[in-house]
């Protein structure tokens, strides 16, 4: 019996889910339900301000008839039962039957008339006279008759069966003076026209008032597609837009305001399209020009690079002034031809001529062997450079020139923005991915900096003097390695805490990663930042976009 019940409350939570998306997606949805629901409340209560008041009127109009009938003939029993004096006389009882059957109508059985009751208290030979001849007892209630034989006339709603069946009747009675005691005079008017008209009334106001409805959620619904068509028409061209199917244009009917939102729309995209078409045009234009350069310039500097190991290995023989000049032409030679490899390299990764030569990696020795070439340069300036690598190989399939050429560019830039203080290296790995760190605890980076370290020619700081010469394209050349690798390579810093780069890699060749073995910001900054003190700086991740795991979402 469980599953049933089960299997009907999944549907139920499914159909509510449904609706609640369709509700939060349609805006025609929307403006139709909320038109009905409002138009609805305002018609009904619209409908039942005029049947009760047709009510009203109704019975207002039967009390008034019976009312003027009760008074006159409240005078002619008067007048009639004025020729007796005492309740045992032998004519009364015909008296009081002439008197109802005179004020009936002279019809004591007629369908449409009143019932019409004399009734006299205090003596028991004269008894109730009605027309048509009915027990009107019941439909008298105490209240009822001890009004009026206080002397008042008073009037009340009852429900009983005069001969007619059980319809409702408007009751009024009077008292009527006399010399036999205390005689009454009673109205039974049936209320049963009355009663129909008004239902009749209600039954049109609902029925209008349901169409009234009806057609003003369809006047809404046909209003609201009018606008909600060429809004969805917009949507669906701005998303071939940003597909690149730049030559989409919405359609453009009549001169309203839609129709004008539509041609401005359309001049926008066409814009759009030619500053786009420019900018690629540029970009190619550059990147050729990059490409073309760099090829171009690598003759003649084989032949200027010969010339210069010449006379850098003739040095000792001339005077100091030219040995000098030979050391710095050798210097900058170096970093003319460190530049011209990297924009080389830049321009086939805009080509997407970039392969990646992956194989199964020991990145223990990798990480050794970058830190110890970097050593002599980390003593020059006074940075310690710690390692943290685990005791087992760290086996990856990865691209060993380009995961040692990013490392490489990591721990320069920590070297050189470290302001003396120690860098650490980390490595560590789990089942599907393996992760690198390099952390100093330099100048770091200023809000919104980590969004910018990536970018090509960018330097944190221009006016620093410069320990390694770089050419300002290490890290962007970094990234695209990490990105060919399918892996991430994130920034993190803050003023006065120094920065952290994490490089992550999938162990296995073309896996997608999901979190990474290190976290990206530092132990001693997250204490910091749980300790109450927000966080100045930021964190930006270089890679496919990333599902990233609770490791990972709890760092980035």
């Amino acid at each position: 019996m469980r599953t049933p019940w089960r299997a009907v409350a999944t549907r139920g939570r499914a159909t509510v889910a449904g609706l609640r998306r369709t509700w939060r997606r349609s805006l025609q949805v929307r403006v139709v339900s909320i038109t009905l629901v409002t138009s609805s409340l305002l018609v009904g209560g619209f409908a039942y301000l005029v049947a009760d008041n047709i009510t009203n009127i109704l019975l207002n109009n039967a009390k008034a008839d019976v009312r003027e009938r009760l008074e006159s003939g409240q005078v002619y029993a008067a007048s009639q039962l004025d020729t007796h004096t005492q309740p045992y006389e032998s004519g009364v009882q015909r008296t009081f039957e002439s008197t109802v059957d005179y004020l009936a109508g002279g019809d004591p059985k007629q369908i449409g008339g009143a019932v019409v009751a004399l009734t006299a208290d205090g003596s028991t030979s004269i008894k109730t006279v009605t027309s048509p001849a009915a027990e009107v007892q019941p439909m008298i209630s105490p209240e009822l008759r001890e009004k009026i034989a206080q002397g008042k006339v008073a009037h009340q709603i009852r429900t009983g069966d005069l001969g007619r069946g059980r319809l409702k009747y408007l009751v009024y009675g009077s008292p009527v003076p006399s010399r036999l005691g205390q005689v009454q005079l009673y109205y039974f008017v049936p209320l049963d026209r009355q009663d129909q008209t008004a239902a009749q009334a209600r039954s049109t106001v609902l029925v209008t008032g349901i169409a009234l409805v009806l057609l003003l959620g369809l006047l809404s619904a046909l209003v609201t597609r009018l606008v909600v068509n060429p809004v969805r028409g917009a949507a669906r061209t701005a998303q071939r837009l940003s597909a690149g199917l730049l030559d989409q244009r919405m359609a453009v009917n009549g001169e309203d305001d839609l129709a004008l939102l539509a041609a401005s729309f359309n001049q926008m995209a066409t814009s759009l399209q030619s500053q786009i078409l420019r900018l690629e045009e540029m970009s190619r234009l550059q990147r050729r020009f990059t490409s073309d350069v760099s090829h171009e310039l690598r003759t003649p500097l084989t032949t200027v690079r010969m010339a210069a190991d010449l006379i850098f290995a003739e040095r000792d023989e001339f005077d100091p002034a030219v040995a000098r000049s030979a050391e710095l032409l050798q210097a900058e030679l170096d970093r003319f031809e460190s530049l011209l490899t990297d924009l080389l390299e830049i321009s086939r990764f805009d080509a997407g001529f970039a392969v990646l030569d992956a194989e199964p990696t020991d990145l223990v020795p990798v990480v050794q062997r970058v830190v110890d070439r970097l050593d002599c340069l980390a003593s020059r300036v006074g940075v310690p450079l710690e390692l943290h690598l685990p005791d087992a190989p760290v086996i990856a399939e990865v691209d060993p020139r380009r995961v040692e050429r990013i490392l490489r560019n990591l721990v320069g830039n920590a070297v050189e923005h470290g302001e003396g203080r120690p860098v650490e290296v980390t490595l560590a790995a789990d089942e599907t991915a393996v992760a690198i760190t390099v952390r100093d605890r330099g100048v770091g980076l200023k809000p919104g900096e980590e969004k910018l370290v990536f970018n090509r020619f960018w330097r944190a700081d221009p006016s620093r003097a410069r320990q390694t010469g770089g050419t300002g394209l290490g890290l962007s050349i970094s990234a695209e390695d990490a990105r060919l690798h399918g892996g991430w390579l994130e920034a993190w810093g803050a003023p006065g805490q120094g920065a952290q780069f994490r490089l992550t890699l999938p162990a296995r060749a073309g896996d997608r990663l999901t979190s990474s073995p290190l976290r990206l910001v530092p132990a001693d900054a997250a204490l910091a930042i749980e300790g109450g003190a927000r966080r100045p700086g930021g964190a930006l991740a270089i890679g496919p976009a990333p599902v990233m795991g609770e490791d990972a979402r709890a760092e980035v």
